[in-house]
């Protein structure tokens, strides 16, 4: 274990806001356009108010193209995190790049969308030289994992900085005894990361709706939201729907 990975008692704080721009990148992909441009989004949601700014690059370039990470590492003035498979191409461009952070996220080409959190346990083997290699590079790294006390447990054991947990059970619940238990299932995995010396970020379906439930567990030091800001940037701008979810969050 690094001798920096211990974490003392802490204050908590108010969540910072990731700003995840891939869909803006989606739209100028459609007609394989120069516009819209994602840098210009990103210095507007930096604009609005976002701590930091949140891309995956897919293998299948389906958005996010890798000229726009190499300009994005130039222009964003707060965070860099660039969410990745664990391959060896996504590892090589890390090191090239140097973003703040990478995140490790599952990937299948056939999916709309992430569609659940990384198996840390039944890949550990794989993850760990992977991990190690990135933090290598002076890079943080965190993992998006289901909110599960194994799967947290294995995050810590593989020697990540942070992780990031995965909220799309909260989000997509359609009762509220539902939405609770998933909440409840974000809290007990928030605790124990904090637990272990993990930073603790969430992440996935969160919208303008639910977002304050996530937001205010002082656990949490991050949100990544991404779709829903970039939907309603599409008819206020990216500065003032970066502000609404700040907003929100109940930061202001």
């Amino acid at each position: 274990m690094r001798p920096d990975r211990a974490a003392p008692a802490y204050t908590p704080v108010v969540a910072r806001l990731g700003v995840n721009i891939d869909h803006v990148a989606t739209v100028r992909q459609a007609r394989r356009a120069a516009e819209p441009d994602p840098v210009q989004a990103a210095v507007l949601a930096e604009l609005g108010g976002a701590d930091g700014v949140t891309v995956h690059l897919r293998s299948d370039r389906r958005h996010i193209q890798d000229r726009d990470i190499e300009i994005l590492r130039q222009v964003v003035k707060t965070r860099l995190n660039v969410e990745m498979a664990a391959t060896q191409e996504m590892v090589r461009i890390a090191l090239t790049v140097k973003p703040d952070q990478v995140t490790l996220v599952p990937e299948r080409r056939e999916e709309l969308t992430t569609e659940g959190g990384l198996d840390a346990v039944l890949n550990s083997v794989q993850l760990r030289p992977v991990v190690r290699t990135v933090q290598e590079g002076s890079i943080r790294v965190s993992l998006f994992v289901d909110p599960d006390l194994e799967q947290v447990k294995e995050a810590h054991k593989i020697d990540a900085h942070a992780i990031e947990l995965n909220t799309a059970a909260y989000a997509d619940a359609r009762d509220e005894t539902s939405r609770e238990e998933a909440l409840r299932k974000l809290v007990d995995a928030a605790r124990l990361g904090r637990k272990l010396g993990l930073d603790v970020h969430a992440g996935h379906g969160l919208t303008y709706r639910n977002v304050a439930a996530v937001a205010a567990l002082p656990e949490v030091d991050e949100l990544n939201i991404g779709h829903n800001i970039v939907a309603r940037a599409v008819l206020v701008g990216m500065e003032r729907a970066v502000r609404e979810m700040v907003d929100a969050m109940g930061r202001r």
